[in-house]
């Protein structure tokens, strides 16, 4: 009897590392490897916990490692199948997470980039002017983008309140966002009509659930990583969307009915044996 053994797909992940509050890194490396990817790990930062509503964090930048680590990559021949980069810490570590990728992406290599740069209309404390028009450069390198709305607004130059909040006006913005560079986009965190909040993607794709009160950190981070890994497996886009919209729901309502502090990141451990099984059953029709 024989069978058909499939190399795990490589993935680049560009992120920070925060020792607690789940985010970036803390959430890419378990989900991607769950999901049978191989991760390699490029952190731009380490730090105590993320800065989101947490005092006193301590912060190590790591840009000028960011090179050294990629040209190492480079020369043991390492090849990736994704690229995969979320939070930067300056205009500077953003130009250098640039030229890891181009350095290290080969034809077939899947950039993703999740432009993280604020929420409900604001700018995170440590992004600048300049870093969002080094995102917007980053973000042209790209086949996939998955930021929020405010994001998207960033991104277009555009008033946070400018932003439509219902499908057909979105298609638009999702048509501008995919005129910056990327092949395909999602915008995510929508507040819709009736309590309903969700994500649209520029495949066609909606998906809506109730909203669950409260704020909700590193979800983003889970979104973009379920999404990456679905589509490593072999799911399409569209595919790989509605499972990460799921998933981050699931996590978000089990981590509100826990009663937990939501400042240290959602529960989303009980969902990796059924990512693991999502991207397996997806392998097989591969193989």
């Amino acid at each position: 009897m024989s069978h058909q053994t499939l190399v795990p797909p490589r993935i680049a992940a560009i992120h920070d590392l925060s020792g607690a509050g789940k985010c970036s890194l803390t959430i890419a490396l378990p989900v991607l490897s769950a999901m049978g990817c191989e991760a390699c790990a490029m952190p731009t930062a380490l730090l105590s916990t993320h800065t989101g509503g947490i005092p006193g964090f301590t912060y190590r930048d790591l840009t000028d490692d960011l090179p050294l680590i990629a040209s190492h990559w480079a020369s043991l021949g390492l090849t990736f199948d994704a690229i995969y980069t979320g939070f930067a810490a300056s205009a500077s570590q953003l130009s250098a997470i640039g030229e890891a990728v181009e350095l290290l992406r080969a034809p077939t290599t899947l950039v993703l980039v999740d432009p993280v740069m604020g929420d409900l209309g604001k700018l995170y404390k440590t992004y600048t002017p300049d870093m969002v028009e080094s995102m917007r450069s980053l973000c042209a390198k790209s086949d996939i983008i998955t930021p929020n709305l405010t994001e998207a607004a960033l991104l277009l130059g555009l008033p946070y309140e400018s932003l439509p909040h219902s499908e057909r006006p979105l298609r638009e913005t999702l048509r501008q966002l995919t005129a910056l560079g990327p092949h395909c986009a999602v915008i995510t965190g929508i507040p819709f009509d009736d309590d309903q909040i969700g994500a649209i993607s520029s495949d066609g794709g909606i998906i809506t659930h109730t909203a669950v009160p409260g704020v909700w950190h590193g979800t983003g981070d889970l979104f973009a990583s379920v999404t990456l890994g679905a589509m490593m497996a072999g799911a399409s886009f569209g595919e790989s969307v509605t499972l990460a919209g799921e998933t981050t729901y699931s996590a978000i309502n089990r981590t509100y009915r826990n009663g937990t502090d939501p400042r240290f990141g959602v529960h989303f451990e009980a969902e990796l044996g059924k990512l693991c099984q999502f991207a397996a059953k997806r392998r097989e029709k591969l193989g």
